[in-house]
């Protein structure tokens, strides 16, 4: 088993050499920094599980460093190290957070014992996370769940949670692959409506000709080779949910039907007169930014608004790294039951190279991948080498990165860092223009810009 990793951030590098060999002498693997900005970055590193940190230091003091932590990385257990002057901060300071602190001098046994449980605490926690994963997995349906316990993930669920029991219309928005009909799964299971249908519909790989057929059913008669009449996938869904996947791929005529649907609560089948009424809670879902498709005429402003009453993203795997391991580990047990193999898990270099993978094709992409090592895996362990080439030669990304595609405007790439950057630090400007090197005037200015609208002087 590896080592943990300790890493001592101490600005009297006398006492932080001998904090530093005391952890070496127990057995732990050590990281040493001078200064709060470069213990910063070695926390990045995913095999720091502890932080000892000096409170009283220039530039970024313990407590300061203490707040960065628990905003790029909360799993991270701090112990503080301070003065007999300095009990007080040090008290404050665990309301923050720390996990403990210890007053100097230094009694190596206190020092030791104090880690140690930190260790404990932190393993524990990372057990916990990962149980509660396998347990969120668990669908009472028998169909796929959503796997997550990282901030983005667990916000989307929040949203869901709290959407779910309304009948409001819902847009889901979210890059290709991210997960949106599991997202729609979601809000129907959670609803009044879970014991009726679920029905899903692609807008996209329907061809134009048939899809109001699909959608609104069809009587007889109404064309050549309508022998019957057919009911439609809205009549289907009806006291259930119907799911629009790619809604923004809708033709306009469509678009029309549909909104009367959605105003009314009732329809015609194609070549018929009388009125059907259908009670149907819409879940719709896009890929495409609807606001730039209603402005250059290809989407209806109205049909826009009448499905946009909740708005939900379903974030992208770069910005919810922290579940890939999760991800990964769903994914590998689902597809070694369904090819009747018994395999142990992943290699740590197959799961370096699918932490440092960009993923652009999401969690779809993720899934295909395991999908195929599970296939070619030789041994009880995957191993990188089991992965696709794609994934172990591809784009690089790393957990607190976002991956913006190429071409993207530096004016909008500023934007997306500052407000990724913002949510991470709960709103605070201070801490997120500290971790992102800038002053936080810098910060204040570029978002009151925003809310003035482009024509604002920068």
């Amino acid at each position: 088993m590896t080592a943990p990793t300790v890493l001592v951030v101490d600005d009297d590098r006398a006492n932080l050499d001998s904090v530093a060999r005391i952890f070496q002498r127990e057995g732990f693997a050590t990281l040493a920094a001078a200064q709060g900005t470069e213990a910063l970055e070695m926390l990045r590193r995913p095999e720091v599980s502890v932080m000892v940190t000096d409170l009283m230091m220039p530039g970024m003091d313990g407590q300061e460093l203490l707040k960065a932590s628990r905003t790029i990385r909360p799993d991270v257990e701090v112990v503080l190290m301070t003065a007999y002057g300095t009990v007080e901060t040090a008290v404050a300071a665990m309301k923050d957070g720390a996990y403990d602190f210890i007053t100097k001098p230094l009694k190596r046994h206190a020092l030791v014992k104090a880690v140690q449980k930190a260790l404990e605490k932190h393993a524990l926690v990372q057990e916990n996370t990962s149980l509660k994963a396998r347990l969120a997995e668990i669908n009472p349906s028998g169909g796929r769940a959503m796997v997550g316990q990282s901030p983005a993930f667990r916000a989307m669920l929040d949203t869901i949670r709290q959407a779910a029991p309304s009948t409001a219309t819902v847009l889901l928005l979210g890059e290709s692959g991210t997960g949106k009909e599991l997202a729609a799964r979601a809000l129907h299971e959670h609803s009044a409506r879970a014991r009726q249908a679920f029905i899903a519909v692609n807008c996209g790989a329907i061809p134009e000709s048939i899809l109001e057929a699909e959608l609104f059913g069809v009587e007889r008669g109404a064309y050549t080779g309508a022998v019957a009449r057919r009911e439609g996938r809205f009549e289907r869904a009806h006291g259930g949910t119907l799911f629009l996947d790619e809604v923004g791929e809708m033709p306009l005529a469509a678009q029309v039907k549909l909104l009367r649907v959605l105003q009314e609560g009732e329809l015609e089948r194609l070549g018929g007169t009388q009125t059907v009424k259908v009670d149907v809670r819409l879940v719709a879902a896009t890929n495409k930014d609807l606001q730039k498709e209603v402005a250059e005429g290809r989407f209806r402003e109205d049909l826009y608004y009448r499905l946009h009453v909740v708005e939900i993203r379903v974030p992208a795997l770069a910005s919810r790294r922290e579940d890939i391991p999760l991800l990964a580990d769903a994914f590998l047990r689902r597809f070694s039951a369904k090819n009747g193999k018994v395999l142990r898990g992943f290699s740590p270099d197959a799961l370096g190279v699918l932490e440092n993978y960009a993923w652009p094709g999401n969690v779809r992409e993720l899934e295909h991948a395991v999908e195929r090592a599970v296939v070619l895996a030789k041994t009880d362990v995957l191993e990188a080498s089991d992965l696709p080439e794609s994934v172990r030669k591809g784009p690089l990304g790393s957990a607190g990165q976002l991956v913006i595609p190429i071409g993207t405007p530096m004016e909008e790439i500023e934007r997306r860092v500052i407000h990724e950057t913002l949510r991470h630090t709960k709103g605070d400007k201070t801490l997120a223009a500290r971790l992102l090197g800038i002053a936080a005037r810098t910060i204040y200015r570029k978002l009151e810009r925003e809310q003035l609208g482009p024509d604002a002087p920068p």
